[in-house]
């Protein structure tokens, strides 16, 4: 079966993982749990909606191998139905990265064909004033990710954070919470220190705090997720902490639920 973006997908493993059972109500809380949908990349969109929901998520974020940045019309209309159609909302894309205008343009209107109200992004420096146009043009805001050791643009939250603080307030950051550590910074401080700026979050977990950190789940690294989780309700943060299980590709339902169901777990007790 060939998934959206023409990878070769596999079916769901047959786990026991419950679903639609009630979990702890944090209808309390102003923020939602997420999927960011890299955690499923070698599975079709229905079957990652499908693994989205036993999990008990409803929200997702989709990488392109789940809705093409090139997808037709026709294409984007049936995928944003099928969202709509297993209750799940597609409030975001990402993360897509934007090296010339041409990028910028085509990635604002394939987030406002899919009816997204944010992009997860990551523009070249030259291009923010730019992207700053389009958010306000489009009403369509723009998270840039930090991806950590290597990265030359955005290493850390800060690194995006001093680019854009004077810009349109749809110009904000996504923390990756998991990067962050590995370049050894607290992801805690920054969260305190650019939280003006934040409007969205990739909750994971990792090994060390170094460039040899991989990602592991919730619970089990090397991050204080409780610590984390405890300042994101006392900051009131209202957006979308989205989970990114970056390994196990080939299954990843278990580390979703065990990396979901910790998060739930700690936060019932907040």
């Amino acid at each position: 079966m060939l998934s959206g973006g023409g990878l070769l997908a596999t079916s769901i493993p047959s786990i026991n993982v419950s679903a639609g059972v009630p979990g702890p109500d944090l209808s309390r809380f102003p923020f939602s749990l997420g999927i960011a949908s890299y955690t499923c990349r070698k599975f079709s969109m229905e079957d990652t909606l499908k693994m989205t929901k036993r999990v008990g998520v409803s929200k997702i974020c989709f990488k392109e191998y789940h809705l093409p940045l090139n997808a037709t019309d026709e294409l984007i209309a049936s995928t944003v139905a099928k969202c709509k159609s297993e209750g799940i909302d597609l409030y975001s894309g990402g993360v897509i990265y934007m090296k010339t205008k041409e990028q910028v343009d085509g990635a604002f209107e394939y987030a406002k064909k899919a009816g997204m109200r944010m992009i997860i992004g990551v523009p070249n420096h030259e291009l923010l004033s730019y992207t700053e146009k389009k958010v306000q043009d489009y009403n369509i805001k723009l998270a840039i990710h930090n991806h950590g050791p290597g990265d030359k643009l955005y290493p850390s939250a800060e690194s995006a954070y001093v680019l854009i603080k004077n810009m349109d307030p749809g110009m904000g950051l996504c923390i990756d919470i998991g990067h962050t550590k590995r370049i050894n910074r607290n992801p805690e401080q920054d969260l305190n220190d650019f939280f003006d700026r934040v409007i969205d979050i990739h909750i994971k977990d990792v090994t060390s705090n170094d460039a040899k950190g991989t990602c592991i789940e919730m619970g089990r690294g090397v991050i204080d997720i409780p610590s984390f989780l405890r300042t994101v309700v006392k900051k009131k943060y209202s957006g979308v902490l989205s989970l990114e299980y970056e390994i196990h590709a080939d299954d990843p339902l278990p580390g979703m639920a065990e990396s979901i169901g910790y998060t739930r777990g700690i936060l019932s007790t907040l």
